[in-house]
């Protein structure tokens, strides 16, 4: 085609009115089908902002943009609105959350701060220790915010004694989020959803801004999700949706396949488009991967096929125990980086579990080899960072109340633990937030006059740097001179000795300075506020993956997260039952268990461009001993040696 794009790409693109489904495999250029079909409709007389895209991650909704620009030109003054679902309900958010009882300058409380309300959660109630940590708790309010359960309904859904307990903490959970003017992330879906349920003037209004829409990974959607987008769509019918539901693999957080599955029941005029040009992998990889994902019952009927050339079919390995695996593995990769334009980075060492790459950690620092485990520590969780921001969250939102413990004598200003209990005796006494508390503390029974000297300066402090934020041209040198104030530099080096720490500490907070000022630079209106709320969007998404990948090292990540990446040299490792499919999926006994564990298995095949090789140990340690392991199910049906009793063709 003259846009260069194959006839499947192009019908795609040229489809621009009614619902759409397109069906893009793994590898078969979604991304530019995504773009070029939101700057054909730009040329078709669409205006830009009358265009709405979403999709999951900010990398995606950033690589969007750019691309849709780069086609069109970048002087022009409007452009299609391109976010992840919870930047749209943010902004969906801020317009009408004051109808549901919060404040229109609601915090978004991070993982820190969760953890904060679920432990005074679970101490209200005095639920043992042992019996419920605040992890699990917030897993657990998370799965049923997930599917849409509030704290009433998860009473009456609750069948253990341990949902039980995290339903009654849930309650407390939600009414102190809700009291502290603070949502949290599934929040973001779900007070979205009833805002556009229960208001026709919020509905009519969100859903008139836009003559389009289009949702990127649908698969992916959850329920809530898939809710708003009919919302959002009912009325003009635009509605295009991209995904493949033979990569669905988020079950576990809630994505439901079934959306995609059902599109055309749910919407019977839609027009079909499969993507099955394949441009990433050699045909014997895509032999492999549709040979396994045809044991799926529940899927589209397509079968990838290669653009590329063929060349050589992947290995199959099996190895004594996991150290030998391991062995093997880092010996094959050592072997291939010895050709000149063989670079470390165009490896991938996939696994299922967070468990398996100790074996090959151990043998990629004894050979010397530079690797990155994928999914460590995110930046974010650094206790610098969160302090300087919980700094930065209080300026913007006062009220907000775990950002103010966190800092209320960090660095130390003479607030002792003692006074803080009297404070939060205060505010529960006379049902005020903190803050309220603080803005008169000669009215605070039990603390010392040198305490109430020490709080008025900090609010003082506060006070004067929400007012500077508000109105400076340079909200990074704002954000500069008050780390300066509160002198956290002399922080960091009373609380680490060792002057790299220091440096290397200090260096992380610079880099949120850096991150306003890019902020700042790139955004037309720019608030404190809105700042902080796209860097706790970010939190989310796999910006920390990215920089890891940015290194030249071998990669080791999971197969969830491997979804969306490349390379040319993938070793899908530990392929034994009980590993993949994961024995959780095997004890359920359901079948849609184990076909999203397929899927995930399909997911790490396809990651691979040249080289594919499937490994799996014979024996496993289990607590110090071996166990014998079995090949795992999917082995045999990639390779053609099992019956196809659920094939679809």
């Amino acid at each position: 085609m003259s846009d260069g794009l194959n006839p499947a790409q192009h019908e795609a693109v040229h489809t621009l009115s009614g619902p759409l489904l397109v069906l893009a495999g793994a590898g078969t250029g979604k991304t530019r089908v995504v773009t070029f079909r939101i700057a054909q409709l730009i040329r078709s007389g669409i205006k830009p902002e009358r265009i709405l895209a979403v999709t999951f991650t900010n990398k995606a909704a950033d690589e969007m943009q750019n691309r849709a620009g780069d086609l069109l030109g970048r002087r022009r003054k409007t452009k299609p609105e391109i976010s992840t679902f919870h930047s749209l309900c943010v902004r969906i958010l801020r317009r009408h959350i004051e109808k549901l009882g919060y404040p229109d300058r609601f915090s978004i409380y991070d993982r820190g701060d969760q953890e904060g309300l679920a432990r005074t959660a679970l101490a209200e109630i005095s639920a043992p220790r042992e019996s419920l940590r605040p992890s699990d708790l917030l897993y657990q309010i998370s799965s049923w915010k997930c599917r849409g359960i509030d704290p009433r309904q998860a009473l009456a859904v609750a069948e253990t004694d341990r949902q039980h307990l995290a339903a009654a903490a849930f309650r407390r959970y939600q009414q102190s989020l809700k009291a502290q003017g603070a949502v949290d992330f599934d929040d973001l879906l779900l007070l979205t959803e009833e805002l556009l349920v229960r208001f026709d003037q919020v509905r009519h209004d969100e859903a008139g801004r836009f003559d389009h829409v289009s949702i990127d990974e649908y698969q992916d959607t959850n329920g809530s999700q898939y809710r708003i987008v009919r919302a959002l769509a009912a009325g003009h019918r635009n509605l295009c949706v991209v995904g493949d539901d033979d990569q669905s693999i988020y079950g576990w957080r809630g994505a439901e396949v079934e959306h995609i599955l059902r599109f055309k029941i749910d919407w019977p005029d839609a027009a079909v488009v499969r993507l099955e040009e394949n441009y990433r992998s050699r045909p014997e990889i895509l032999e492999m991967a549709n040979e396994l994902i045809a044991f799926n019952r529940h899927r589209h009927d397509k079968q990838l096929h290669s653009a590329r050339r063929r060349d050589r079919p992947p290995r199959i390995l099996q190895f004594q125990d996991e150290d030998a695996e391991a062995r093997s593995v880092v010996e094959d990769i050592a072997s291939l980086l010895k050709h000149p334009r063989v670079q470390p980075r165009q490896f991938a060492i996939l696994f299922r579990t967070n468990e398996q790459p100790r074996p090959f950690e151990t043998e990629l620092r004894r050979v010397g080899l530079p690797y990155v485990l994928i999914g460590g520590m995110s930046f974010y969780d650094r206790r610098e960072v969160r302090d300087v921001l919980a700094y930065l969250k209080l300026a913007a939102f006062p009220q907000d109340e775990m950002a103010l413990r966190r800092i209320i004598n960090t660095p130390a200003r003479g607030i002792s633990d003692r006074t803080v209990g009297a404070l939060a005796a205060t505010t529960a006494n006379r049902g005020q937030t903190l803050w309220q508390v603080l803005a008169d503390p000669h009215e605070i029974p039990d603390i010392t006059p040198a305490a109430r000297s020490a709080i008025e300066e900090f609010v003082r402090l506060i006070k004067s740097f929400s007012a500077q934020f508000a109105k400076t041209k340079s909200m990074a040198k704002t954000a500069e001179s008050l780390i300066a104030a509160v002198d956290y530099r002399a922080e960091l080096e009373r609380r680490y000795r060792d002057p790299i720490d220091q440096e290397s500490r200090w260096n992380a907070i610079e880099q949120i300075v850096n991150a306003i000022a890019s902020y700042q630079q790139q955004t037309r209106q720019p608030s404190l506020a809105d700042f902080l709320d796209a860097t706790l969007l970010d939190q989310r998404t796999d910006s920390d993956k990215d920089s890891q990948l940015g290194h030249n090292a071998i990669a080791l990540m999971t197969l969830h997260a491997a979804k969306g990446l490349e390379f040319p040299h993938v070793y899908l490792v530990g392929i034994e039952e009980g590993l993949l499919p994961h024995r959780r999926s095997v004890d359920s006994g359901e079948a849609s268990d184990i076909e999203e564990e397929r899927r995930l298995c399909y997911v790490g095949i396809t990651r691979a461009q040249d080289r594919l090789t499937v490994s799996l140990a014979l024996t496993r340690r289990k607590w110090g001993k071996p166990r014998d392991a079995l090949p795992s199910r999917f082995l045999y049906e990639m390779t053609g040696q099992a019956d196809h009793p659920n094939a679809t063709r």
